[in-house]
Protein backbone atom coordinates (compact mmCIF):
# COMPACT_ATOMS: atom_id res chain seq x y z
CA UNK A 1 0.00 0.00 0.00
CA UNK A 2 1.31 3.47 -0.80
CA UNK A 3 0.18 6.37 1.28
CA UNK A 4 2.33 9.76 -0.23
CA UNK A 5 5.38 8.95 -1.35
CA UNK A 6 5.76 6.10 1.60
CA UNK A 7 5.21 2.17 1.41
CA UNK A 8 3.45 0.88 4.17
CA UNK A 9 1.65 -2.23 5.38
CA UNK A 10 -0.72 -3.00 7.49
CA UNK A 11 -0.24 -5.22 10.56
CA UNK A 12 -1.47 -8.53 8.16
CA UNK A 13 1.06 -7.16 5.07
CA UNK A 14 3.85 -6.55 7.45
CA UNK A 15 2.99 -10.28 9.25
CA UNK A 16 3.48 -12.16 6.01
CA UNK A 17 6.19 -9.84 4.83
CA UNK A 18 8.52 -10.76 7.98
CA UNK A 19 6.97 -14.20 9.16
CA UNK A 20 6.29 -12.39 11.96
CA UNK A 21 2.48 -13.13 13.65
CA UNK A 22 -0.18 -10.56 13.36
CA UNK A 23 -0.42 -11.58 17.13
CA UNK A 24 3.13 -11.17 17.79
CA UNK A 25 3.10 -7.35 16.33
CA UNK A 26 -0.35 -6.48 18.52
CA UNK A 27 1.31 -7.40 21.32
CA UNK A 28 4.69 -5.43 20.50
CA UNK A 29 2.34 -2.68 19.50
CA UNK A 30 0.64 -3.02 23.30
CA UNK A 31 3.38 -2.72 25.34
CA UNK A 32 5.32 -0.18 23.02
CA UNK A 33 8.32 -1.99 21.80
CA UNK A 34 6.97 -1.42 17.89
CA UNK A 35 4.21 0.72 17.67
CA UNK A 36 3.20 1.75 13.91
CA UNK A 37 4.02 4.83 12.16
CA UNK A 38 0.63 5.66 11.54
CA UNK A 39 -3.09 4.62 11.66
CA UNK A 40 -5.32 4.26 8.56
CA UNK A 41 -9.23 6.07 8.51
CA UNK A 42 -10.11 3.19 9.40
CA UNK A 43 -8.07 2.40 12.10
CA UNK A 44 -5.75 -0.45 10.79
CA UNK A 45 -2.16 -0.24 12.19
CA UNK A 46 0.49 1.19 9.43
CA UNK A 47 3.59 0.19 9.56
CA UNK A 48 6.70 1.89 7.21
CA UNK A 49 10.14 1.09 6.07
CA UNK A 50 11.59 2.80 9.63
CA UNK A 51 8.88 0.34 11.67
CA UNK A 52 10.55 -2.27 9.50
CA UNK A 53 14.15 -1.55 10.37
CA UNK A 54 13.24 -1.50 14.04
CA UNK A 55 11.85 -4.43 13.95
CA UNK A 56 14.55 -6.07 12.34
CA UNK A 57 16.77 -4.31 15.38
CA UNK A 58 14.37 -5.82 17.62
CA UNK A 59 14.64 -9.63 16.35
CA UNK A 60 18.00 -9.43 16.10
CA UNK A 61 18.37 -8.41 19.96
CA UNK A 62 15.72 -11.17 20.72
CA UNK A 63 17.94 -13.79 18.32
CA UNK A 64 21.13 -12.67 21.06
CA UNK A 65 18.71 -14.09 23.86
CA UNK A 66 17.38 -10.95 25.51
CA UNK A 67 14.01 -10.39 26.63
CA UNK A 68 11.80 -8.09 25.37
CA UNK A 69 11.87 -5.98 28.47
CA UNK A 70 15.07 -5.95 27.56
CA UNK A 71 15.29 -4.67 24.31
CA UNK A 72 12.40 -2.14 24.59
CA UNK A 73 15.40 -0.68 27.39
CA UNK A 74 18.25 -0.94 25.01
CA UNK A 75 16.56 0.02 22.11
CA UNK A 76 15.29 3.17 24.02
CA UNK A 77 19.29 4.19 24.66
CA UNK A 78 20.30 7.13 22.72
CA UNK A 79 23.84 5.52 22.67
CA UNK A 80 22.76 2.15 20.97
CA UNK A 81 24.20 1.27 17.74
CA UNK A 82 22.22 -0.81 15.75
CA UNK A 83 25.64 -2.10 13.73
CA UNK A 84 26.73 -3.62 16.51
CA UNK A 85 23.77 -5.80 17.35
CA UNK A 86 23.78 -7.00 13.47
CA UNK A 87 27.53 -7.49 14.32
CA UNK A 88 27.11 -9.79 17.61
CA UNK A 89 24.52 -11.24 15.29
CA UNK A 90 27.15 -12.80 12.57
CA UNK A 91 29.78 -13.56 15.04
CA UNK A 92 27.36 -16.01 16.99
CA UNK A 93 26.13 -17.28 13.85
CA UNK A 94 29.62 -17.95 12.07
CA UNK A 95 30.62 -19.62 15.29
CA UNK A 96 26.94 -22.02 15.08
CA UNK A 97 27.84 -22.56 11.26
CA UNK A 98 31.46 -23.44 12.51
CA UNK A 99 30.15 -25.86 14.77
CA UNK A 100 27.61 -27.35 12.36
CA UNK A 101 30.21 -27.99 9.96
CA UNK A 102 32.74 -29.86 12.47
CA UNK A 103 29.46 -32.03 13.26
CA UNK A 104 28.61 -32.89 9.23
CA UNK A 105 32.73 -33.72 8.88
CA UNK A 106 32.22 -35.60 11.93
CA UNK A 107 29.05 -37.94 10.70
CA UNK A 108 29.91 -38.30 7.14
CA UNK A 109 33.08 -39.44 8.42
CA UNK A 110 31.24 -42.11 10.26
CA UNK A 111 29.09 -42.71 7.73
CA UNK A 112 31.46 -43.67 5.13
CA UNK A 113 32.73 -46.06 7.65
CA UNK A 114 29.59 -47.43 7.82
CA UNK A 115 29.31 -47.94 3.84
CA UNK A 116 32.60 -49.45 3.90
CA UNK A 117 31.40 -52.11 6.59
CA UNK A 118 34.34 -50.72 8.74
CA UNK A 119 33.94 -50.99 12.53
CA UNK A 120 33.46 -47.52 14.39
CA UNK A 121 35.91 -47.59 17.20
CA UNK A 122 35.10 -45.56 20.86
CA UNK A 123 37.10 -42.74 19.32
CA UNK A 124 34.55 -42.15 16.27
CA UNK A 125 31.91 -41.77 18.51
CA UNK A 126 33.69 -39.83 21.11
CA UNK A 127 34.13 -37.85 18.77
CA UNK A 128 30.52 -37.65 16.97
CA UNK A 129 29.04 -37.39 20.42
CA UNK A 130 31.16 -34.38 21.76
CA UNK A 131 29.75 -32.45 17.97
CA UNK A 132 26.49 -33.02 18.96
CA UNK A 133 26.94 -32.14 22.21
CA UNK A 134 28.29 -29.20 21.24
CA UNK A 135 26.07 -28.56 18.62
CA UNK A 136 22.82 -28.94 21.19
CA UNK A 137 24.74 -27.16 24.12
CA UNK A 138 24.22 -23.50 22.47
CA UNK A 139 20.53 -24.04 22.57
CA UNK A 140 20.37 -25.13 26.29
CA UNK A 141 22.72 -22.61 27.06
CA UNK A 142 20.68 -20.08 25.55
CA UNK A 143 17.51 -21.51 27.44
CA UNK A 144 19.08 -21.65 30.22
CA UNK A 145 20.22 -18.06 30.57
CA UNK A 146 17.04 -16.95 29.35
CA UNK A 147 15.38 -18.75 32.25
CA UNK A 148 18.15 -17.07 34.81
CA UNK A 149 17.11 -13.23 33.57
CA UNK A 150 13.61 -14.37 34.24
CA UNK A 151 14.19 -15.58 37.85
CA UNK A 152 16.47 -12.64 38.54
CA UNK A 153 13.45 -10.22 37.14
CA UNK A 154 10.96 -12.63 39.59
CA UNK A 155 13.50 -12.32 42.32
CA UNK A 156 13.66 -8.49 42.18
CA UNK A 157 10.10 -8.34 42.08
CA UNK A 158 9.61 -9.81 45.09
CA UNK A 159 11.91 -7.74 46.79
CA UNK A 160 10.76 -4.67 46.21
CA UNK A 161 6.85 -5.83 46.58
CA UNK A 162 6.79 -8.48 49.11
CA UNK A 163 2.97 -8.82 49.24
CA UNK A 164 0.55 -7.94 51.89
CA UNK A 165 1.80 -8.09 55.57
CA UNK A 166 -0.24 -10.03 58.43
CA UNK A 167 -1.78 -7.28 60.85
CA UNK A 168 0.07 -7.30 63.64
CA UNK A 169 -3.04 -7.50 66.84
Amino acid sequence: MIIGDNVVWKVGELAELTGITVRTLRYYDQIGLLSPSCYSDSGYRLYDETDLSHLQQILSLKDLGLSLEEIKTILSDKSYDPAKAVSLQIDRLKENIRIQQKLLKELQNVSDLMKMKEPLTVENFTQLFGMMKKSHEKYFTGRKTNMENHLDRLEDFLVKDPGPKEEQS
